[in-house]
This record gives C-alpha cells, sequence and structure tokens, in this order.
C-alpha cells in the first residue's frame, strides 16, 4: 500500500491516477452506451438487457463495487490537483497549456467535473437506488423520469458537459502517455472529439427519443 500512497503523494503519480481511472470510467461509459443502446430496438429489448445484467448477481455487485472506488480515487485525486495548480498559480486556477494549446475542455476540466459529478448523483437516485419489478421495469423509470421536461433539460445539460469534459480527458490521457507529436496532435484532438461526440450522441439521442415519445402522446 505504501507505493500507493507514495505514487499519490508525487504531481505524475496524480497525474497518471487520473490517467488510469479516466480511462477505466471512460471504458465503461462505453459499455454502458452500448447496453443502453438497445432501447432503440424498444421496451421489451431493453428491459430483456437490464434483466440479462442483474441475473449476474454478486458479480454485479463486485463490479459496482469497484466501478465505485474507480469513481471516487478519479475525483479525490482531481480535487488534489485542483488545489494543487491553484496553489502553485498564486489562488487562480488554470489548466497548464498542452501541446495541443488551451480548448474549451482544458479550460473548464474542473467545472464540468463538478457538474459531471452532482448529475450522476441525480442519474443514481433516479435509476439505480429504485426498485424494479417485472409490473414496474428499468424501462418505466426512464420513460418517467425521461419524459418530464425539466428532467430532460437537466440531462441534455449535463450529457453535454460529459461530451465536453471526455474530449479533452481522451487527449491529457494520451498527453499522458506521451503519445505525442506536432504532426499527429491534431489528428489526436480529432479523434478525441470524435470519441466524446460519438459516445455523447448515443446517450443525447435516448434523452431525444424520450422527448419524442413524449410529443407523439400529447
Amino acid at each position: 500500500m505504501s507505493w500507493f500512497i507514495q505514487t499519490f503523494k508525487s504531481s505524475l503519480g496524480k497525474k497518471y491516477i487520473m490517467a488510469i481511472t479516466g480511462f477505466l470510467l471512460g471504458s465503461f461509459l462505453v459499455v454502458h452506451a452500448i447496453g443502453n443502446s438497445t432501447i432503440f430496438w424498444g421496451r421489451e429489448a431493453f428491459n430483456s438487457y437490464a434483466h440479462h445484467l442483474h441475473s449476474l448477481g454478486i458479480f454485479v455487485t463486485f463490479f459496482e463495487i469497484g466501478l465505485y472506488t474507480i469513481f471516487f480515487l478519479h475525483v479525490i485525486t482531481a480535487i488534489y490537483l485542483f488545489f494543487e495548480n491553484r496553489k502553485a498559480r498564486g489562488g487562480k486556477y488554470e489548466m497548464q497549456t498542452n501541446a495541443g494549446g488551451r480548448t474549451w475542455g482544458s479550460r473548464t476540466m474542473p467545472y464540468t467535473g463538478v457538474v459531471i459529478f452532482l448529475f450522476i448523483m441525480i442519474h443514481m437516485a433516479n435509476f439505480h437506488f429504485v426498485e424494479k419489478t417485472e409490473v414496474v421495469t428499468i424501462s418505466d423509470f426512464v420513460t418517467k423520469v425521461l419524459t418530464n421536461p425539466a428532467y430532460t433539460l437537466l440531462y441534455l445539460i449535463g450529457l453535454s458537459m460529459l461530451l465536453l469534459h471526455l474530449s479533452h480527458g481522451f487527449w491529457s490521457l494520451l498527453q499522458t502517455l506521451g503519445i505525442s507529436h506536432p504532426k499527429y496532435d491534431e489528428p489526436l484532438r480529432v479523434v478525441a472529439w470524435a470519441v466524446a461526440a460519438i459516445m455523447g450522441a448515443i446517450y443525447i439521442l435516448i434523452t431525444l427519443l424520450m422527448v419524442i415519445s413524449r410529443t407523439q402522446l400529447l
């Protein structure tokens, strides 16, 4: 355990922790997006996916514990880095200029992080900490929440912040791993945005699908 403490104490170590945990969280979002996209094939397909997932039983519990650990480690490390950078710059936070220059993603990283954290807490309260039964399924909760205009707006804002956060997060991962060269930085930035956009688009399309469903019911 001492090796982890020593790693966490160093500035470079914290950046590697951010990169690794960010990569793992991003990987989860990809898998989660693929699973959630089953809703495009209808309620039965989505409920079937959720049923098969939860039929894994204790493995789901172990996975969730691991995911929570990674998530909070990412958040705690981000907070440490934020205050270290703030202290080093005389109280004013400013992202370091990287090889590709500063972007909206880099400038807003800590603030989009806060919005995403609050968004995830609301999302968990809406869909995870609720009782699903054969009568009231997960698709019923999705429909109920996302057909509410206030939640529709909230989810669109939260997902937009997630897209912005991911765009720079993926870029930072490449930088931390030393994957940087003036010749390839711009194409890599395009790839970072494309990955974030594809993931964000799936989640946003699910939200918009619920909006369309609502208007058809009116």
